[in-house]
C-alpha cells in the first residue's frame, strides 16, 4: 500500500478527496512541498510550467520548480493575480513543430485565491483555463491553500470548483487554522506517484496522526466560521478606504487579505503599525497586505484600524 498505515492520516486524506471530488489524497508538511510535489509529478526534466508572475509558486517557493523538477517557467501578468485565458493560451509553448526551440509547456499552474490581489477567479475563468489546459496536452494544477476562502467567498461548492484540475493543494493552516500541514489532492495514479516524490523530498513522516487529527478538527469546524474572517477583513477594509491616506479597491476585496495602498512609502507605514504592536507586510513601495485569520477578534481590527490613523 503506498499510503501511510496510521489511521488517523488515512481518515484525513480520504475525507478532504470526498470532499473535492478526487479519489485521492496525500498529507505533506507544507503548501510548499505540496506544490512541488505536484509540479514534479506531472513534469518531465525540460518541460515548462505556466504560472502568474506573481504566484506563490514563483515568487516564493525558493525556485524549486527549476532545482527539484528541472522546469522553466512561462510567466504570465494580470491584475490582481489574475491569468487571463488568452493569456495562457499564448503561453503554452511546444516543442513539436518549434525545430526544437521551445520547451514543452506541460503544466498550468493556477493559484485561486491568489495571494495578491484578494480577490477569486470565477468559475467560468476555472473551467476554461482547465480545458485549455487539456486541449494542449497541459495537465492544470489549482494552487489552493485557501480554496476554502475561495469556495466561502463564492457561494460554490468546493468540488465544483476544482472539478477539472488534475490536482489541487490545499492548506490545513492558513484559512483554516490548523497547526501546520497541507494535502495534495488527484487521481490515485498520480497521488501514487506523488507519494514516491514526497519520499524523495524528504516529506514521509510515521509519527505524524497529531497532526492529522488537527486537520480532521478543522474541517469539522473552521469550513464555515472563514466567513468571519471574510467580513471582518471587509469592515477592515472600509474603514482605511475612509481615510486621507490610504485606499483599497473594495470590489476586488472579497477574501481574507487586503491590499492597502500607501501615499506614504510601504516599509515606513509597516514600521508605524510595527511600533503599536500591528504586523502587516509590505508587498511594493506602496502598498502593505493585511491578512484576518483565526485568531484576529473584532477588538484586533479596531486595534488595526486605529493604528492606521495614527500611521497617518
Amino acid at each position: 500500500m503506498y499510503l501511510v498505515t496510521d489511521p488517523t492520516v488515512i481518515d484525513l486524506q480520504n475525507r478532504l478527496a470526498k470532499m473535492l471530488g478526487k479519489e485521492a489524497a496525500l498529507f505533506v508538511p507544507s503548501g510548499t512541498m505540496s506544490n512541488a510535489i505536484a509540479i514534479k509529478t506531472h513534469t518531465k526534466p525540460g518541460d515548462e510550467i505556466i504560472a502568474h508572475k506573481k504566484s506563490h509558486i514563483y515568487l516564493y517557493e525558493g525556485g524549486g520548480y527549476a532545482m527539484l523538477s528541472g522546469c522553466s517557467v512561462a510567466l504570465i501578468d494580470g491584475e490582481h493575480g489574475i491569468m487571463s485565458t488568452d493569456s495562457i493560451k499564448k503561453a503554452i509553448r511546444k516543442v513539436e513543430g518549434s525545430h526544437a526551440h521551445y520547451p514543452n509547456g506541460s503544466l498550468v499552474c493556477v493559484e485561486n485565491p491568489p495571494m495578491y490581489g484578494g480577490t477569486i477567479y470565477s468559475q467560468e475563468e476555472l473551467d476554461e483555463i482547465c480545458d485549455i489546459a487539456h486541449a494542449r496536452n497541459c495537465k492544470a494544477h489549482l494552487d489552493g491553500a485557501r480554496i476554502f476562502n475561495a469556495a466561502m467567498a463564492s457561494g460554490t461548492d468546493i468540488a465544483r470548483m476544482v472539478k477539472k484540475f488534475d490536482t489541487v493543494s490545499v492548506c490545513l493552516s492558513k484559512g483554516l487554522g490548523a497547526p501546520v500541514g497541507s494535502l495534495l489532492v488527484g487521481d490515485k495514479d498520480t497521488i501514487k506517484e506523488a507519494h514516491r516524490w514526497r519520499k524523495m523530498f524528504g516529506g514521509g513522516m510515521r509519527q505524524v496522526g497529531i497532526l492529522a487529527a488537527a486537520g480532521l478538527y478543522v474541517l469539522d469546524n473552521h469550513i464555515e466560521r472563514i466567513k468571519e474572517d471574510h467580513s471582518r477583513a471587509r469592515y477592515l477594509a472600509e474603514n482605511i478606504n475612509s481615510m486621507d491616506n490610504y485606499s483599497v479597491n473594495l470590489e476586488i476585496t472579497k477574501t481574507n487579505i487586503v491590499f492597502i495602498k500607501c501615499n506614504e512609502g510601504s516599509d515606513k507605514i509597516v514600521k508605524k503599525l510595527s511600533d503599536q504592536g500591528v504586523d502587516i507586510s509590505s508587498i511594493d513601495e506602496s502598498t502593505v497586505r493585511v491578512v484576518i485569520h483565526l485568531h484576529i477578534t473584532d477588538e484586533d481590527i479596531e486595534n488595526t484600524i486605529s493604528a492606521f490613523a495614527n500611521a497617518q
